[in-house]
């Protein structure tokens, strides 16, 4: 290879990296708010989807009884919270789970407790 061709393949750009950046794959951050939004989104979405699909397969009193059931799904952010390789977001998911389910229900108690008391 001439000193020409060598010139223009290491002035050529290279082919982008396959793997993820230092912030994907090491940082401490990256995974605590991820497990944690995870937690977030895992609190509505579950729930609700579950609730949707038991509507429209079966009918109202079977689906009341099956709504408990949802609960099988903590076993995805117990089973990462217990994994040594995803401990860390694990952790930071079932934090985020605990934190919505607060903020929800903490919500929803200052709401009934206004209207009841003011008569609304």
């Amino acid at each position: 290879m001439s000193t020409e061709e060598g010139q223009r393949a290491a002035t050529a750009p290279s082919a982008p990296d396959t793997e993820p950046g230092r912030w994907h794959r090491d940082h401490p951050t990256f995974s605590s708010l991820a497990g944690f939004f995870t937690g977030l989104l895992f609190v509505i979405v579950v729930p609700g989807t579950y609730a949707a699909l038991l509507s429209v397969l079966v009918d109202s009193d079977t689906a009341e009884g099956l709504f408990p059931l949802v609960l099988v799904a903590l076993a995805v952010p117990i089973g990462l919270a217990v994994a040594p390789r995803t401990r860390r977001f694990g952790r930071f998911m079932l934090l985020g789970i605990v934190t919505t389910a607060v903020v929800v229900l903490a919500s929803a108690a200052l709401v009934l407790w206004y209207l009841y008391h003011f008569d609304s």
